[in-house]
């Protein structure tokens, strides 16, 4: 859903930052996922453009693939080599300066209550092999609003809450020690996520 889309229905959002962040330099940013709608609350936090690392079989579906056509390089986990592929085009579009999108849990979450699911890796290891710094991003209750891609609850107008985190220098970690950097944005996202929706 575009942002023009989400403000004719009733959809707004806003971000509070942990502090100022500079626009010019490459991250990746990590994000909870609950909803259609956290396609486009990235791109409203980031005024540059940003690329999106996302599972190959939204495109497949022709309801998901309206709202998630801004996925940029399409992974298909059953595939190895095009994984390996999907990683190898991430890897070069942050070579030459591009901000990544992943949601790291690799999934929407189906069940309530809703929670952070444990995180997939490939998001960390990037970051350290090209030194990019990663910003936590915290989705608050876009799920209240839009679940899913609707088809549980419906949606309603209202207004989505993000929380974006300092980005975190990932100069001190190492392949070994990748683990460590993704249970610290892990969780931050995770006590955040819970003080929010008072689990």
């Amino acid at each position: 859903m575009s942002l023009l889309g989400s403000y004719c229905a009733g959809i707004f959002y806003r971000v509070k930052f942990e502090e100022k962040i500079d626009w010019s330099k490459p991250y990746i940013l990590c994000a909870n996922h609950t909803s259609v709608l956290d396609i486009t609350a990235m791109t409203y936090i980031s005024p540059r453009a940003i690329t999106f690392l996302g599972k190959a079989e939204l495109l497949k579906n022709p309801v998901t693939r309206i709202f998630f056509k801004t996925i940029d390089i399409p992974v298909d986990r059953k595939s190895k080599m095009s994984s390996f592929r999907s990683f190898k085009k991430a890897n070069d579009m942050l070579k030459e300066g591009k901000t990544l999108v992943i949601f790291p849990e690799g999934k929407i979450d189906k069940q309530y209550p809703l929670t952070i699911h444990p995180f997939k890796s490939g998001a960390f290891r990037m970051a350290i092999e090209n030194n990019i710094p990663i910003i936590p991003i915290v989705i608050e209750n876009a799920w209240e609003i839009l679940w899913d891609d609707g088809h549980k609850l419906g949606s309603h107008p209202g207004t989505v809450n993000i929380q974006v985190f300092a980005p975190i220098n990932t100069r001190e970690y190492t392949e070994k020690n990748a683990s460590d950097l993704e249970d610290h944005v892990y969780n931050k996202m995770l006590l955040h996520w819970k003080l929010q929706n008072k689990l």
